[in-house]
């Protein structure tokens, strides 16, 4: 009869160290350093000076921090009800099975998220230039009495960070949303179309339910995400934008951080975000077992 070989208890310890030592440093270490940095100001890297909670209370007097969560939550509310919509509605046309090609569409969709910001800022600025841009020639061609020189990234700040980001991520939730349709329990389907419902009824009372989950995951990405947001204006706009209309919290946080130099300011401002993060999560989760409850 084989004995069972005994290990040293040791032995789980020693597999496990170099992700220990991995996230402390890199993970656990930072984390806790910046809740001591955010109560201190800083003069670069080599001066500080404890001020306690006195950057927290600075920020709720701050007008371009109030300024930055302005523009970061409409861009926020873009991402949550003109890009999800637009992922949503191309993975029920995607889903029908009578499509062709549904494969390329696929591809086709999803490609732009490949790249990265960097390369979707530098196209839409070609695209949207007030000088040299796509847009203002093609427009010129169309209609010869629009102006050929057309300032599109000062008028209209938001509305082209909510376009660029949508080309880039519509195509990407639009996978989530696909798998999902493809779980949904075709018998309850057939069933309520045999009952005489439409496609807007079978849609609220069958399908959404069943990808409502996925759904709330995504939104939560999606706000995770664009709160987030950094590159994309500041190579897009070159910095804040015209009246700061471009400032993101993010973007705002590495200004102080970065340029100023008061790095306690700036992790205040990230912890402030990082526990409306945490706290969104909180609530997302809390729905959603309710909703399953």
């Amino acid at each position: 009869m084989s004995r069972a070989r005994i290990y040293p208890l040791w032995a789980p310890w020693l597999f496990l160290a170099p992700f220990v030592v991995l996230f402390g440093v890199f993970m656990a270490y930072p984390l806790i350093s910046s809740i001591g940095l955010s109560l201190q100001q800083t003069y670069g890297p080599g001066t500080s000076v404890s001020v306690g909670l006195k950057n927290y209370a600075d920020l709720i007097r701050d007008p371009l921090f109030w300024i930055a969560v302005r523009n970061t939550a409409l861009y926020t509310a873009g991402s949550l009800f003109v890009q999800l919509p637009i992922a949503l509605g191309l993975a029920l046309l995607l889903n029908r099975p009578r499509l062709r090609g549904r494969a390329w569409f696929r591809l086709i969709f999803f490609s732009p998220s490949l790249v990265g910001l960097v390369f979707v800022a530098t196209l839409f600025g070609l695209i949207l230039h007030e000088r040299e841009g796509l847009l203002n020639a093609a427009l010129a061609r169309v209609w010869p009495a629009f102006p050929r020189e057309f300032p599109w990234l000062q008028r209209f700040v938001m509305p082209a960070l909510i376009l660029a980001s949508l080309w880039m991520y519509a195509g990407f939730n639009m996978i989530y949303f696909l798998a999902a349709l493809q779980t949904v329990d075709q018998t309850l389907v057939e069933a309520a179309r045999v009952d005489g419902a439409g496609p807007w009824h079978v849609f609220r009372h069958v399908t959404w339910p069943a990808i409502a989950p996925v759904s709330g995951f995504v939104a939560l990405l999606s706000v995770i995400g664009s709160m987030q947001l950094f590159e994309l204006p500041y190579i897009l706009l070159g910095g804040p934008g015209p009246e700061s209309r471009g400032l993101t919290i993010v973007m705002y946080l590495y200004q102080n951080g970065f340029e100023t130099g008061d790095l306690g300011y700036a992790a205040a401002i990230g912890w402030v975000l990082a526990l409306f993060l945490i706290g969104l999560a909180l609530v997302q989760r809390a729905l959603q077992r309710e909703a399953l409850s």
